[in-house]
């Protein structure tokens, strides 16, 4: 009896030893809320470490920011001058008007009529009448012979209905079929448009984009290789550190953090600096462009860059320099296990 006693009490001694160890082992290895900031440390750690190398060898910083900057800010530019090129496309299909010629018997009146039944077209963004008067009154000004105007006994100039399309710059079929449905209305004598000219603006407009969008792609490239190559030229000042950072038992992970958030760094100063190169140029050009635009009765004004659009380019400037670091990171660590493979095989 005593024996059966001693077995069970020394089985309750094993549980709850146990029970105390498994609680002791739960506490040291700490619970989720632990495990969380000792991963932000970490992450903490290597983001501002990263920086701290960055700043101790401002020579080498300032030359790759430096040149990633300007390469950014090429590409930015193309980016604004092609938003730029957008809007003044709008305004030039604002201007870019089918002029339709009344015949002389056309009352006021019976004009006023017609331009209304023509805005229920489909095709039709806007119509505006141009009495006699007025289109005298435009003559005068801008033709240079208005004394002649003054000795005629009756104003010649007809009643002209400005119809401006919808899509004018992007369908020249439709603004073929759209002409000849105006000119044969008996109230129009002629209905006149250039649309060769609008032909070679969209050739123009089609090219730009074109050669910008090319170019962007090459100067995003181009900034994915010095990052990879400031990155790679890291890893080999550091490969020391880095094998004996392995010996101790570091995990891919550990070592590839405080590369990444430096190739994060670099793409972020390098966002910002570019910004600021962008801005500056675009308050350079600012007031020339306007004024030229103002010789032509023009109101066109530059575009900057949004706040969205800074964002954005903070953010694709600093996601490069982290997949950049990653590729590389990859590639060295990739290629740093077939040699230690091929030595163990060795």
């Amino acid at each position: 009896m005593k024996y059966r006693k001693n077995n069970q009490n020394r089985k309750n001694v094993q549980q709850s030893s146990l029970k105390q160890n498994k609680r002791q082992t739960k506490i040291a290895g700490g619970d989720y809320f632990d495990k969380f900031k000792a991963y932000r440390d970490l992450h903490a750690h290597a983001l501002f470490s990263s920086l701290g190398r960055m700043v101790a060898a401002p020579f080498n910083s300032i030359m790759t920011i430096s040149v990633l900057a300007i390469a950014i800010s090429f590409v930015s530019g193309f980016y604004i001058l092609t938003i730029n090129i957008q809007q003044l496309s709008g305004q030039l299909e604002a201007s870019n008007q089918m002029s339709l010629f009344l015949r002389d018997d056309v009352s006021e009146v019976h004009a006023n009529k017609l331009a209304e039944s023509i805005k229920q077209n489909s095709n039709v963004e806007n119509v505006k009448v141009i009495t006699k008067e007025e289109a005298a009154a435009e003559f005068q000004k801008y033709s240079g012979f208005g004394a002649a105007i003054n000795e005629l006994e009756k104003n010649p100039l007809p009643i002209v209905l400005q119809v401006l399309p919808k899509k004018s710059l992007e369908d020249k079929q439709g603004l073929e079929n759209l002409q000849k449905e105006f000119q044969q209305v008996p109230e129009v004598d002629v209905a006149q448009m250039d649309l060769q000219w609008i032909e070679r603006l969209q050739s123009i407009i089609s090219m730009v984009k074109l050669f910008a969008s090319i170019l962007n792609i090459l100067l995003g490239v181009a900034v994915l290789l010095i990052i990879g190559n400031t990155v790679r030229i890291e890893l080999h000042n550091r490969r020391d550190e880095i094998v004996i950072e392995k010996l101790v038992g570091a995990t891919n992970s550990f070592i590839r953090r405080p590369f990444l958030y430096a190739g994060f760094w670099i793409g972020f100063i390098s966002g910002i600096s570019a910004w600021f190169i962008v801005t500056v140029l675009m308050l350079i050009l600012r007031n020339a462009v306007e004024k030229l635009s103002s010789f032509y009765g023009g109101s066109f004004h530059l575009l900057f860059m949004s706040a969205t659009d800074t964002l954005a380019l903070i953010a694709i400037s600093s996601l490069l320099g982290v997949i950049s670091s990653w590729a590389v990171l990859s590639y060295y660590m990739h290629t740093t296990k077939l040699k230690r493979r091929n030595l163990l095989h060795f």
